[in-house]
């Protein structure tokens, strides 16, 4: 994206794709109509007129909401992303959330025209679709296109919305489908339901042993397009790789009520702990109290209240531009949208 910083626009204000310098959007052929752009400059927001005053509302909540997700995301992954567009529109004709987000490329460069389903009346389904797509932008060039940068993705989703794309699960497809072994390997596609599904398990257990996704995020991205979920494993835990599928398995065993979601092991919880406390403990609790009085004010619902919370506790980014990386993501979509090994979506 390369437009300046500027203040947010006239809601009313309808710019084309000719005009502007409108960005070039991965399907989207229709009218844009500029939302405006964040405080921060990083984020510039449309909407497709024809929605109506719904579509208008996502598409306000979302650039009001833009700031949080940006700042979560450079936290996850220590980093300071670039500047990006966003369209709001009924991706696949779903006005739902349920037809996803796309964007062209996985960097700042190439991928920063993000497409994101509108979802009426539940805007917090918008921010999630957009950091799904944000946060493979921020991935150093490695994972885009992968199944492991698929499900930190995803993670990452859940992570800014208090898990509002719920109904993307794919964990329990793939223990239905047998429990095939995504650990030892990457599956080189972001399309198969199965080993994003062990991905996501998987995740949810290192969350759920006290690593966050500060420290999950930056440890998969120096592992590389190639780097397994069992090595990751071993970075995280001092173990031999070796042991993360039998652990793994073990501990899918003692579940009580077995993989019947993206998050068994209620890993949840701990996806924006921070590894140790800041020593500006001060500006944190400014930040949160910020963060609160700010959504109150607003009258923002409770989930989306204890999502800003989260987000305002994540550590400060170091301040690195992610270069670019190769272009190989796919549009998002819940598991039921998608076929189970498509690669072109």
């Amino acid at each position: 994206m390369s437009h300046p910083i500027k203040p947010p626009q006239n809601p009313a204000t309808a710019v084309t794709r000719a005009a502007r310098g409108t960005p070039a959007w991965p399907s989207y052929q229709g009218t844009s109509q500029l939302v405006g752009t964040s405080p921060s400059g990083r984020v510039t927001v449309y909407v497709d007129p024809s929605l109506g005053n719904q579509g208008l509302e996502n598409a306000q909540d979302l650039l009001n909401d833009a700031d949080r997700v940006v700042n979560a995301n450079d936290g996850f992954f220590g980093t300071t992303g670039g500047p990006v567009s966003a369209i709001v529109f009924a991706l696949g004709g779903a006005t739902d959330g349920t037809g996803g987000a796309d964007h062209d490329g996985c960097d700042y460069t190439t991928g920063n025209a993000i497409e994101v389903d509108a979802a009426f009346g539940n805007s917090v389904r918008v921010s999630a679709l957009f950091e799904a797509e944000l946060s493979e932008c921020s991935m150093n060039g490695n994972l885009c296109g992968e199944s492991t940068g698929e499900a930190l993705s995803r993670w990452c989703a859940a992570a800014v919305s208090n898990n509002a794309l719920a109904d993307f699960a794919t964990a329990p497809q793939w223990v239905s489908d047998g429990m095939q072994d995504f650990v030892d390997k990457t599956d080189d596609t972001d399309q198969n339901a199965d080993s994003i599904g062990c991905g996501m398990a998987f995740l949810s257990w290192l969350l759920s042993q006290g690593n966050s996704l500060s420290k999950i995020a930056p440890a998969m991205v120096n592992l590389g397009d190639s780097g397994t979920l069992a090595e990751l494993y071993a970075a995280l835990m001092g173990e031999d790789s070796a042991n993360a599928w039998p652990n793994f398995q073990n501990a899918i065993k003692g579940l009580p009520n077995g993989v019947n979601s993206d998050d068994p092991f209620n890993g949840f919880g701990n996806a924006n702990q921070m590894a140790h406390l800041s020593a500006r403990s001060a500006e944190l609790v400014g930040r949160i109290f910020a963060s609160m009085v700010a959504d109150v004010a607003a009258g923002r619902p409770p989930d989306q209240l204890a999502a800003n919370v989260r987000a305002a506790m994540v550590p400060a980014a170091r301040p690195v531009v992610a270069p670019a990386c190769k272009i190989g993501s796919r549009r998002l979509l819940p598991p039921e949208k998608s076929s189970k090994r498509s690669k072109t979506a």
